[in-house]
């Protein structure tokens, strides 16, 4: 097996996990009514850059994109951008790329982006 091709089935095997985490988590929280709470919330009182992404992704298994948007709309922005610049590294881990320049500063971008979602959700 080349590197290439074990990279490959390690990105993969790592996908699933985190798809099979993902689904498990959902039925968790739509059967059995569990969900993980905010501990950043819990301690300050304020809603995080990250607020609501539980109930974003429950929304967008069920195809409500206007109650996507309600629960958190900086990740609903960030998402198309997020999954190409995912499936772009990907495609660079797989072939043994490091990662571009402007692929770190676009991560920078997006964190800054959800960093100013943040500190505005709390003062509107």
């Amino acid at each position: 097996m080349t590197g290439s091709e074990e990279r490959l089935r390690r990105l993969l095997l790592g996908l699933g996990a985190v798809l099979a985490m993902g689904l498990g988590y959902a039925w968790a929280v739509r059967r059995l009514g569990v969900g993980l709470p905010c501990p950043f919330r819990r301690v300050t009182g304020l809603l995080c850059p990250g607020c609501g992404v539980s109930r974003m992704c429950l929304a967008l298994l069920e195809g409500d994109w206007p109650g996507a948007w309600a629960a958190n709309p900086a990740l609903c922005l960030l998402l198309l951008p997020g999954t190409v610049l995912l499936a772009w590294r990907g495609r660079g881990y797989v072939k043994g790329f490091p990662p571009a320049r402007w692929e770190e500063r676009t991560w920078l971008v997006m964190a800054a982006v959800l960093l100013a979602f943040g500190v505005l959700r709390n003062l509107c």
